[in-house]
């Protein structure tokens, strides 16, 4: 009995293993590479065959015409063509001329026979019409032009609000200099306004110009109208001048005034700003006014009537505000200095000013 309890046990174990498919190991295995013993120093060297040194290959022939070390006239004549073939591990067999960047330079800076393709301007002016229409795409080219530079803005500036005190003792006065505009980058319409007065007395000088301002080259405007002087006696000019940023970044301003009694007389002024820091800024200026004839009711003579060199330290409290303090030296020359002389009247000075510069 217990005989068979163990043969019965036998079979079961061995059930598993007679279920899993028989594998036949039809590969045979690979063939392994002849093993150098020699190489490896594991026979006497009388016994390994003698070893073969590596021929070195041929040195290329020195070409000494294309390295330039032999006169033309000593080298044979190569046609332009050999020049230019492409070596066995080249582009042998490419049409160069089947490239689009690839054009003619037998003449350097000429342009190709077909620069612009025939059909370039068969198509509508805008294709997105073909598609939304006219009238829906016409807003949003509009938006578009406006994004880019066609927008319109406007800007007021107060260059200097000024009080004025003369160091010889004088009465003291105020200034006022101030400009604003509105339009687009091209085209806009300048006000400009300027004065000054004695402290609680009447104004002495004022001036208001109304002009057509034109961009004909960048940083640069010419500019044209008219203006009106109230004081000291009331007459009207035409005006061309220019304004803008010269080289360095000098602000300028000129003008020439044909009044309307026939007097012509021009203004420049030039200033520049120095950063000390991001907010303290020197800024030196220098105006000054010339005649072409004499005009005795304002004291004018020809010539370099007025000069006015100053200096401006301002603090930007903002960008838009900005007080200031500074000085100016203001000299009449020439005949309008005799003529200030002859009214028992001092032709220069110095003043201390403080004042403020804003815009918005």
């Amino acid at each position: 009995m217990i005989r068979a309890a163990l043969l019965a046990a036998s079979m079961l174990a061995a059930t598993p293993l007679a279920a899993q498919p028989y594998r036949v190991q039809d590969d045979k295995p690979a063939a392994q590479p002849e093993m150098d013993h020699c190489a490896m120093g594991h026979l006497p060297p009388e016994k390994c065959p003698p070893k073969e040194e590596p021929q070195p290959a041929p040195e290329p022939e020195m070409d000494h015409c294309a390295m330039g070390h032999l006169p033309p006239e000593q080298c044979p004549p190569k046609d332009r063509q050999e020049e230019h073939e492409p070596t066995a591990g080249g582009m042998a067999g490419m049409d160069h001329g089947s490239h689009g960047g690839i054009t003619d330079k037998s003449e350097p800076g000429a342009a190709p026979e077909e620069a612009i393709p025939a059909r370039a301007f068969d198509g509508p002016r805008h294709a997105a019409d073909a598609i939304w229409g006219s009238e829906a795409m016409e807003p949003s080219r509009e938006q578009l032009a406006r994004e880019n530079g066609g927008m319109t803005t406007g800007m007021i500036l107060v260059e200097r609000l000024e009080a004025r005190i003369p160091t010889d003792g004088g009465e003291d006065g105020y200034l006022w200099d101030a400009q604003g505009w509105y339009g687009g980058d091209i085209n806009r319409l300048a006000l400009k306004t300027e004065g000054e007065a004695k402290l609680g007395g009447a104004l002495e000088d004022a001036e208001i110009q109304a002009l057509y301002s034109r961009a004909i080259v960048p940083f640069i405007d010419l500019q044209a109208g008219v203006r009106f002087d109230p004081e000291p006696d009331s007459r009207t000019h035409l005006v061309v001048g220019i304004e803008g940023l010269a080289p360095y970044m000098f602000h300028v301003d000129g003008a020439l005034f044909l009044s309307s009694r026939g007097d012509l007389t021009a203004r420049i002024k030039a200033e520049y700003d120095q950063k000390i820091t991001q907010r303290l800024i020197l800024q030196p200026r220098i105006e000054a006014e010339f005649a072409a004839q004499n005009i005795p009711e304002r004291e004018i003579g020809a010539g370099i009537t007025k000069v006015e060199p100053g200096l401006r330290l301002r603090y930007e409290i903002v960008p838009e505000f900005a007080p200031y303090i500074g000085i100016e030296y203001e000299a009449k020359t020439g005949e309008t200095a005799d003529i200030a002389r002859a009214n028992g009247e001092d032709p220069d000075g110095l003043k201390a000013v403080i004042g403020l510069r804003a815009w918005f």
